[in-house]
């Protein structure tokens, strides 16, 4: 977004904790912070969404990065315990 000035600071760190929630209610928890492959194909997602939001255009996000959030979706389900199954 090439924002120069601090004026908009707080308003994009309001739209980015949207965009955080939006992205962990669409497809899983990730952690934000954290360097793992999902969590960084979730950041580059909230920093896309934060875009399309502060740009007007957010009814285009969902269509224009269907496959990512699907994507991501996958590979956020948790993995089954079979530890728990009976013998």
């Amino acid at each position: 977004m090439h924002i120069t000035h601090s004026m908009e600071d707080s308003n994009l760190k309001r739209l980015l904790s949207f965009s955080v929630s939006a992205i962990k209610t669409s497809c899983g928890e990730f952690d934000i912070y954290g360097n793992q492959e999902t969590d960084n194909r979730a950041k580059e997602l909230v920093f896309e969404r934060t875009r399309y939001v502060y740009n007007d255009a957010l009814e285009y996000f969902e269509n224009n990065f269907l496959s990512q959030i699907t994507s991501l979706a996958l590979s956020l389900i948790p993995e089954e315990d079979d530890s728990n199954e009976a013998v």
